[in-house]
């Protein structure tokens, strides 16, 4: 049996003392009292929460021939490796647009299980440029008249998916305030509260990018993905595209996988703790039933665009069509829109003191 000095009240966190006059374990701060029973079980919580996140990852093997055709092209300034079938011209890397070579056949690593076929083709990913350009009153004009376009590919990003469900147990310290005052003092009263809650929640599709060299913003803001889109993988899908060859694994993938569902879990479960004035999570545990990681292939159309010896790369969701890019600053156009805006803000403001003032 542990050492009861070393129990904390489960109301304040304090350390408990044993109390002769009740018979009880007593904290001194909040004067709360408790069986031993009921501190060891409290106490009990915090000893036992513990987080148990397993996954099983994918360990799909390509089949025989399914990579009979298809090259790995490496590219020689950011190391990507791209893979495309032999009638696909691969000469630029869709990332940072310099040259790629090829290396040899591809050999494969772990086949995809799902594919998200592109439902957008070239042109379309062409059009929405130019009417990404439109409405952008601060983009300089001879950027839209005379930006060239380097690249336009089609590449599949690899995207590790994560389903479980959760189970999480926490523990929270909350306070109740009440204050009043009479004609000699303020008064403050602070009741503590030990709150449990427990819940599940199911996870489908927590996605994971498997490449370091496709920017996290640019993929993460043509999303979501649908889905219900997706279809079991064959290569012919790969036919015409380029496909990203993972190098971030499943397994290093995990623990960004484990901290999105940790933080939708405490995030979820705290909303359920209401009517205190503060709650202060002292403990917590969560674990997965039926954790499984599968690989998929996401569609997204890649264009560089060269313009005052600068490098500007957009990004268009192949599935949606949702399409994100930064675009150049008129400096000089946005200086004298800020500037005429403040001279109106200003007589606004005029107007406003002069009516104000004769009104007194």
């Amino acid at each position: 049996m542990a050492d009861l000095l070393e129990y904390k009240c489960p109301c304040c966190a304090g350390k408990v003392e044993f109390d002769p006059n009740s018979q009880q374990m007593k904290c001194p701060f909040c004067e709360s009292e408790f069986t031993i029973e009921a501190l060891q079980e409290a106490n009990g919580v915090q000893e036992q929460a513990e987080d148990q996140l397993n996954w099983e990852t994918p360990t799909s093997d390509w089949g025989d021939g399914e990579t009979d055709g298809m090259k790995v092209y490496t590219c020689q300034s950011c190391g990507g490796q791209i893979i495309a079938d032999e009638t696909t011209g691969a000469s630029a890397c869709p990332y940072c647009d310099n040259p790629i070579v090829m290396t040899g056949q591809f050999a494969g690593d772990l086949r995809p299980d799902f594919v998200i076929p592109f439902k957008f083709d070239k042109e379309a990913a062409k059009k929405a440029l130019l009417q990404h350009f439109e409405g952008k009153k601060f983009v300089p004009k001879v950027f839209k008249d005379d930006h060239h376009i380097d690249e336009i590919k089609g590449v599949y990003v690899p995207v590790w998916l994560f389903d479980a469900e959760a189970q999480g147990q926490f523990r929270y310290h909350a306070e109740k305030v009440k204050r009043w005052s009479d004609d000699r003092f303020n008064y403050k009263e602070v009741s503590h509260y030990m709150v449990k809650r427990a819940g599940r929640i199911a996870f489908e599709q927590v996605p994971v990018d498997g490449s370091t060299k496709m920017d996290d913003t640019l993929m993460e803001s043509i999303e979501p993905f649908d889905f219900k889109g997706a279809v079991p993988f064959q290569t012919p899908y790969l036919s015409g595209y380029l496909a990203d060859k993972y190098d971030v694994t499943a397994e290093d993938s995990i623990d960004r996988a484990n901290n999105r569902i940790k933080q939708s879990v405490a995030d979820e479960i705290r909303k359920t703790v209401i009517g205190y004035d503060s709650v202060v999570t002292e403990d917590s545990g969560i674990q997965l039933e039926n954790a499984k990681a599968k690989y998929a292939l996401y569609p997204v159309w890649l264009l560089n665009i060269s313009w005052n010896n600068e490098k500007f790369t957009f990004a268009m969701n192949g599935q949606t069509g949702r399409f994100v890019g930064n675009l150049p600053l008129d400096k000089s156009a946005a200086t004298k829109a800020f500037c005429i805006t403040a001279v109106i803000a200003s007589i606004i403001v005029f107007i406003l003191l002069m009516i104000f003032n004769n009104g007194q």
